[in-house]
Formats: structure tokens, C-alpha cells, sequence
């Protein structure tokens, strides 16, 4: 019975003291778990928060010269930002990472990096569009205006010539003027309507006096 009894005994305390391990790496492994990295060049900034209480509200600010480049954020067992842009400097600039455990202060983290002078990145100024070159061919000569005295040919149509217009003017004769010309001849329309006339009266005073003799004859 002793000699099972002393085999028993370390074996006892063998166990304890694994317990005692095992419960201390339990207890110390979320204060350890909480790991907050952060990595900085001249011209961009990474932030690598993981391990943490998923439960709590953790928060998370990262400032560049006094300026937010990552407000205040939330975030909940991890949070990743890769090869953030800083701005543009030619002189050394710092930056600023704050970290807010939600689950204890103690895993707070606040921390200030040193950038160094970064060249400023410059645009390559773009190339103007070519012109075209000169052509060798002399330019083509302008399109001949008409000359400002030139006839004006839409203009309306001259007036007729004086002759035209003393012929087409031509005098009428007048019936006084063709009675002139016919007295000067010796005729006229109406001769013959006097000679007419004057026949009827001779032959009517010839009659008459015909018939007077006749009646004095009878008479004697």
C-alpha cells in the first residue's frame, strides 16, 4: 500500500500542475490576443487590428497631420486597411493611430509614427496635339468675286430707243387733213352726192316748168 500510494502521489501533483498551466495560458490568452499593427511608407499607410472582442465596440482613428485620413470607426474582432494614400509632402509628416478596446482601457492602443519626405508625384504633362505641317502646295486661289461694275443684267430693261417709240408714235391722218388733200385734187366722198342732188333739181325746175307752160298754153 506505501509503495502504490507514492506512485500515486506524483501523479497527483503532475496533474495539478498541468491545470494550473493550462488555466493561466487560458487566462492570458485573450489579454495577449488583442494585436494591433500598423505599417507606414513615404506615401501610403496599412492598419492590421485582429484578435479583438467581437462582443465590445471597438473604435479605431488614424490622423496625418492633425487631419482624419480614417475617422472614428467601429469595428467589431478585426479591422484591415492596406496601402492608404497619404497626401502629398515634401517635408516629414506625422501619423496618429488610436485604437479603443471596448472590452478594457488596458488594450487601448495609441501610437505616433514619423514619415519621412516623399517626392511629390508629379502628372507628366500630356503633349499637345500635333498640327498638322504646312502643305507644300501654294493655296488655291480664291473664288472670283463679280466686279462691282459689271452691267447690271437682272436690273430691269432699258427703255426703248427714241426711234422705236417715234414709230410707234406715228402720226394719224386726220379726217380734216384727208378733206384738205381732197379739195386740192378737185374730188371729195360727198361730189357726187351734190351732183345727185343738183340733177334732182334741174330735172324738178324743168318739170315745173314744163308743166307751167302747158297750163298757159291750155289757158290761150
Amino acid at each position: 500500500m506505501t509503495r502504490f500510494g507514492s506512485l500515486r502521489r506524483p501523479g497527483a501533483l503532475i496533474s495539478v500542475a498541468a491545470a494550473g498551466v493550462l488555466g493561466v495560458g487560458l487566462a492570458a490568452g485573450p489579454a495577449s490576443a488583442h494585436t494591433p499593427r500598423w505599417q507606414l511608407t513615404c506615401d501610403s499607410v496599412s492598419v492590421n487590428l485582429q484578435a479583438y472582442d467581437g462582443q465590445s465596440t471597438n473604435t479605431v482613428e488614424l490622423m496625418v497631420d492633425g487631419k482624419d485620413l480614417v475617422p472614428v470607426t467601429t469595428f467589431g474582432s478585426s479591422f484591415q486597411r492596406q496601402h492608404l494614400d497619404l497626401p502629398d509632402h515634401g517635408a516629414e509628416i506625422t501619423a496618429h493611430l488610436v485604437v479603443k478596446a471596448g472590452d478594457n482601457a488596458k488594450y487601448d492602443f495609441d501610437d505616433t509614427k514619423t514619415v519621412k519626405d516623399c517626392p511629390i508625384k508629379s502628372t507628366p504633362p500630356t503633349a499637345p496635339p500635333s498640327s498638322q505641317p504646312p502643305s507644300s502646295q501654294p493655296p488655291s486661289a480664291p473664288a472670283s468675286s463679280a466686279p462691282a461694275s459689271s452691267a447690271p443684267a437682272s436690273s430691269a430693261p432699258a427703255s426703248p430707243a427714241p426711234a422705236s417709240s417715234s414709230a410707234a408714235a406715228a402720226p394719224v391722218a386726220s379726217p380734216s387733213a384727208s378733206g384738205d388733200n381732197l379739195a386740192e385734187t378737185g374730188s371729195s366722198s360727198s361730189t357726187p352726192v351734190i351732183a345727185g342732188a343738183a340733177a334732182v333739181v334741174v330735172i324738178a325746175g324743168a318739170g315745173i316748168l314744163w308743166a307751167s307752160r302747158k297750163r298757159r298754153a291750155a289757158q290761150h
